[in-house]
C-alpha cells in the first residue's frame, strides 16, 4: 500500500508540475498586458511603467515562476489584479458556491441514472430499454446552457417557483441557498446523468454475459439475486471511473451554467478573470482545477479497492 500511495503521490505532484509549467507558458504568450488593461489605453507610459513594478511583471519570467510555484507550496498568494484582494480568499469564496452546486448535481445524476440504467439493462432489447435510450440520446444532444435556458423560462419566467438567477448566499439559510442550485444542478446533471444511465446499462449487461453469472444462475440463484449479488458489485468497477471523471469535470466545467444563472462561483470566476487579464488569478485557479481532478482519480483507485478486493494494491 506504501508503495501506492508514494506513486500516485509522485503523479500528483508531477500532473501539478506539468500544470503549472503549461499554464505560465500560455499565459505568459498571450498577447496583452495586465498593467495597460488595469489603467487603461489611455494611461501614461510611467503610470504603466509604475504598476508594472507594483505587480512584479518587470522580473524575469522564470523569476516570476519560481515566485509563484514558491506561494503556492507554502499556502500563500498574490493580490488579484482586479480584486485587491488574496487569490486564496477569492477562490475559497467562490468555492462554497461551485463545490456544492457540483456536489448537487453529480448526486442528481446518480439518483437517476442508477435505476434508469439497471432498468434498462434488465429490459434489454424490450420497450422500457428503447424508451430509457432513446431519451438518453436526447439528453446526452442537447447542451447544458440550452437546458439551462429552458429550466429558466418554465420554471422562473413562466411558473415562477425559482428565481432566474443569482445567489442570495449561505447566509440567508440552506433551503434558499440549495433552492437558488438546483436549477443549475438540473441542467448540469441532465448530460452526465444521460450518459451516466447509458454507461451503467452497457456495465451491467457485459457483466451478466460473464461465466461466472451464467454459474450463478445454474446453481439455482434467482435473478435477482444474482443481479444484487453478483452483476452489480463487478459493474460498479467501470461505473466508480467514469462517475469519478465525471464529478472532475462538472467542476471544471461549470463555467457556462454559472454565467447563465449569475452565480459567483469559480466558474464566473474564471472566466472574468481571463477577461480582465487578472494573470494570478487564472493560473491559482487552473492549479486548482487540476489538483481536483488528480485528487478524485485517487479517491477512484481507492474505491476500486474497497468495491473489489483483487484490486488491492500491493508493495513489490
Amino acid at each position: 500500500m506504501s508503495l501506492f500511495l508514494a506513486k500516485r503521490f509522485a503523479t500528483f505532484i508531477a500532473t501539478l508540475l506539468g500544470a503549472s509549467v503549461l499554464t505560465f507558458l500560455a499565459l505568459e504568450i498571450l498577447p496583452g498586458d495586465p498593467a495597460l488593461v488595469i489603467l487603461g489605453i489611455d494611461a501614461p507610459e510611467s503610470a504603466i511603467a509604475v504598476l508594472r513594478l507594483e505587480l512584479g511583471l518587470d522580473r524575469p519570467a522564470l523569476a516570476r515562476y519560481l515566485g509563484w510555484v514558491s506561494n503556492l507550496m507554502t499556502g500563500t498568494s498574490a493580490n488579484s489584479y482586479t480584486y485587491k484582494v488574496p487569490v486564496a480568499e477569492l477562490i475559497r469564496e467562490r468555492l462554497e458556491i461551485t463545490l456544492p452546486l457540483a456536489v448537487l448535481a453529480m448526486a442528481l445524476s446518480i439518483l437517476f441514472a442508477l435505476p434508469l440504467g439497471i432498468y434498462a439493462a434488465q429490459s434489454h432489447d424490450k420497450s422500457g430499454d428503447v424508451v430509457i435510450m432513446s431519451a438518453s440520446q436526447i439528453g446526452i444532444s442537447v447542451p447544458n446552457f440550452w437546458m439551462a435556458i429552458l429550466l429558466i423560462m418554465f420554471f422562473a419566467v413562466n411558473l415562477h417557483w425559482f428565481a432566474a438567477g443569482g445567489f442570495p448566499g449561505w447566509s440567508s439559510g440552506v433551503g434558499p441557498a440549495l433552492k437558488a442550485l438546483l436549477l443549475p444542478a438540473i441542467a448540469l446533471a441532465t448530460v452526465q446523468g444521460a450518459i451516466l444511465a447509458r454507461f451503467i446499462r452497457s456495465a451491467i449487461l457485459d457483466t451478466m454475459r460473464e461465466d461466472y453469472v451464467r454459474t450463478a444462475r445454474a446453481k439455482g440463484l434467482t435473478r435477482r439475486a444474482t443481479m444484487w449479488r453478483h452483476v452489480l458489485r463487478n459493474a460498479a468497477i467501470p461505473v466508480v471511473t467514469i462517475v469519478g471523471l465525471q464529478f472532475a469535470n462538472l467542476l471544471a466545467g461549470t463555467i457556462v451554467i454559472e454565467n447563465v444563472f449569475a452565480l459567483p462561483g469559480i466558474g464566473r470566476l474564471l472566466l472574468q478573470s481571463i477577461t480582465n487579464r487578472d494573470l494570478v488569478v487564472v493560473r491559482d485557479l487552473v492549479v486548482m482545477i487540476a489538483a481536483m481532478v488528480v485528487t478524485i482519480n485517487f479517491i477512484v483507485d481507492l474505491l476500486y479497492a474497497a468495491i473489489d478486493p483483487r484490486l488491492k494494491p500491493h508493495d513489490v
